[in-house]
């Protein structure tokens, strides 16, 4: 007799549901934090600088006290905003930063910007799982890109200039003397116009497959004025094959593509005989019970593979299907290896979610 037909114990039973029901808490609670983003109820109690009742907030957003009032309490019984004895509602310094400071390099509500649109993707996964075919990013539709870019920026802004490229050997001292690189799936282009910015003797080539993106990365270039970047669908224009970009960089996309070893191939065919590939993807280990055991969120990240990354991987037959954690160090170090990159090194970033590489031919 299997354990499942057995009946239940009482105490377990109340357990297991407890369980179970705290992710659709959570769950819902997610979708109070993106309401709380898009309707200014964080950036209002920021301002504030005191905590407020709910007709104050309400007066301050100009939305309606009696649903300022739920969402509040919905925050403050979650532990995100908190409440005092007079039922005023405010943000710890903590609370301030990760909820309501966009350049704060903690900054964390961003990605929730999107969350309305991964949760579709619910309905079109449904699919997925009978024919094996998934959806790419733009099936998310234009507000997935400001999702992605809203989700990464911040850390990015504040570390990829002071801390990241300079953890490269000789990186910064090309990059001021006038290189060439690529960002392959340049999202909505940050990376490339923040590097674009600092190093103007350099050029600057942004690569990506979604439209949504590359629209918003466009505007954005024209926003900045900047001469030395572009973006380009390489569908169109495809990346050089003569080995002659100085630096290219990967942020968080290998795993997300349909044919991860072959663009390991391109960017080794791109790349100069001592040229570097920045690779930054997701933190992951060989096998999944080192993933439960080592990462608090493994599971959000096993949820996330199906509706968006694992997803895109597959969105073409035949896709490897890597996932959010499939891009562990090794199989990394494996794939490079295969592409014909004789060097690889784990650089010594602090960083949530991300690990970081330096790769050399």
């Amino acid at each position: 007799m299997t354990s499942s037909s057995k009946a239940p114990d009482a105490d377990a039973l109340k357990l297991y549901s407890f369980q179970l029901f705290s992710k659709l808490e959570g769950a819902v609670t997610a979708g109070m934090v993106h309401l709380g983003d898009q309707l200014g109820l964080y950036v209002a109690l920021k301002e504030a600088d005191q905590s407020l009742t709910s007709h104050e907030l309400a007066e301050r957003t100009g939305l309606n006290e009696r649903w300022v009032r739920e969402w509040a309490h919905n925050q403050a019984a979650a532990r995100l905003i908190t409440i005092d004895a007079e039922h005023r509602f405010g943000l710890t310094a903590e609370a301030a930063a990760v909820l309501a400071t966009p350049d704060h390099p903690a900054y964390g509500v961003g990605s929730f910007h999107h969350l309305p649109q991964t949760m579709q993707a619910l309905g079109h996964v449904r699919e997925s799982f009978r024919t094996g075919i998934g959806h790419d990013y733009d099936s998310h539709g234009p507000e997935g890109a400001v999702g992605v870019e809203r989700g990464f920026e911040p850390w990015n802004n504040a570390n990829l200039l002071p801390v990241v490229l300079p953890a490269l050997d000789g990186v910064v001292e090309r990059l001021g003397a006038g290189a060439t690189v690529v960002d392959v799936g340049s999202g909505a282009g940050s990376a490339v116009l923040l590097m674009a910015a600092a190093f103007p003797k350099s050029t600057f080539f942004g690569y990506d497959i979604s439209q949504f993106a590359l629209d918003r990365a466009a505007q954005k270039l024209r926003d900045s004025g900047l001469r030395n970047a572009s973006f380009v669908d390489p569908r169109v224009a495809p990346m050089p094959t003569d080995h002659s970009v100085d630096l290219v960089t990967t942020f968080d996309c290998i795993h997300d593509m349909t044919q991860p070893q072959q663009m390991m191939n391109a960017i080794r065919a791109a790349i100069k005989p001592d040229g570097v590939w920045l690779l930054v993807d997701i933190k992951a280990l060989d096998t999944f019970e080192e993933n439960v055991r080592k990462n608090p969120m493994a599971s959000l990240m096993y949820g996330i593979s199906v509706l968006s990354c694992m997803s895109s991987a597959l969105s073409e037959p035949g896709g490897e299907g890597l996932g959010t954690l499939g891009l562990s160090e090794n199989r990394a170090r494996e794939m490079a290896q295969v592409a014909g990159f004789a060097r690889f090194r784990r650089l010594d970033i602090d960083h949530g979610i991300n690990a970081f590489y330096e790769v050399r031919p």
